[in-house]
């Protein structure tokens, strides 16, 4: 019999500085627990990252108790929580979505929308602004993993989406996630 893994998510921003990485994994490493999955960046003048924690249950205590110091030295905002493991979406399909227009607000809510009125998951995102080459233009891109249900047909969908992305001036793709 396999054992339930047991969780903890922490979420950490404050004021970038060196080794904020080196000392919450190495908080994370002294109580007996393991990263499984991360995200971490520097957003303006901040530091935020999101880790997943996978230890068991008095070790992810200790974790918990040992937070407020961590929070202290280093200045951040450190936030947890307990959870379990991810249910596998029944019947999903991993497909991603690659976005590039001229930046303007409301890219991000138009196709989370999008997505959101035919009952499709956001599993993840990440965006970002650049200047275009040789125009200096703001651009921004967007790359976003999405979980889309097995009774959905995929032709159908992949036009309406460009179709929806076209009347917005987006460049869109939306392709099968590769591993």
């Amino acid at each position: 019999m396999t054992r339930q893994k047991t969780y903890l998510v922490i979420s950490a921003l404050g004021e970038d500085h060196p080794g904020i990485v080196d000392q919450i994994s190495r908080t994370v490493l002294e109580h007996g627990c393991n990263i499984e999955d991360s995200r971490m960046s520097v957003l303006g003048g901040e530091f935020a990252a999101m880790l997943l924690v996978e230890g068991k249950w008095n070790t992810l205590a200790k974790i918990e108790n040992a937070l407020p110091e961590l929070e202290r030295q280093l200045g951040m905002t450190i936030v947890s929580k307990r959870t379990g493991q991810r249910n596998a979406g029944a019947n999903l399909l991993p497909y991603a979505v690659d976005v590039v227009s001229m930046d303007h607000p409301g890219i991000v809510n138009n196709l989370a929308a999008f997505f959101a009125e035919r009952r499709i998951n956001i599993e993840d995102m990440a965006t970002s602004t650049y200047a275009a080459a040789h125009t200096g233009t703001p651009m921004f891109s967007v790359h976003i993993a999405v979980g889309i249900p097995a009774d959905i047909h995929i032709a159908g969908l992949r036009d309406e989406f460009m179709d929806y992305c076209d009347g917005l001036n987006l460049d869109a793709v939306l392709e099968p996630l590769k591993s």
